[in-house]
């Protein structure tokens, strides 16, 4: 009983959406490090000379698993976990939840949806060398938007536990 009762507080539900966000974000950066990686693979293979072209392409997709770390410190921080006193009502536990929730899908999503730009922007670096700068913009859009995700993650953690509901 004990157990359960942990979930149905702030603290329990704040801790589920920390999980949740790092999780979702991390296996995110794995499958897009996978996609990106195999497609670099097939090309160092015939070009070995490209690889300091292609390296940054191929880790783009693993920054979304850094910024679920970052979301699910930021909300173990914010509600008290970290420091042992726990600060928020059952409310705020729910909304941090939903933050975990909706931010870990977004950063799982882009990671995936990256690791494809960068395979495409390999295929480009393998034909034109010279155009890898170009390249690096394919996947680097995608980026935009797990950015975004991360940034009103902390500013809703912020406002979410400076509030008392």
């Amino acid at each position: 009983m004990l157990n359960f009762y942990f979930v149905q507080t702030g603290a329990g539900l704040a801790a589920m959406g920390a999980v949740l966000v790092f999780a979702l974000a991390g296996l995110g950066s794995a499958k897009g490090i996978l996609i990106a990686g195999s497609q670099a693979g097939g090309v160092l293979s015939e070009k070995p000379e490209l690889f300091g072209q292609l390296l940054v392409i191929m880790a783009l997709p693993g920054t979304q698993g850094f910024y679920g770390f970052i979301c699910a410190i930021m909300a173990a921080l914010r509600s008290g976990l970290i420091a042992g006193q726990i600060t928020i009502s059952p409310t705020q536990g729910l909304v941090i939840f939903f933050l975990g929730l909706g931010t870990g899908i977004v950063e799982l999503m882009s990671a995936i949806y990256q690791g494809k730009a960068s395979a495409v922007a390999t295929n480009m670096v393998a034909k034109q060398p010279t155009e890898a700068g170009k390249a690096i913009l394919i996947p680097a859009l995608v980026e935009t938007y797990a950015v975004v995700a991360l940034l009103a993650n902390i500013l809703l953690l912020i406002w979410v536990t400076g509030t008392k509901f």
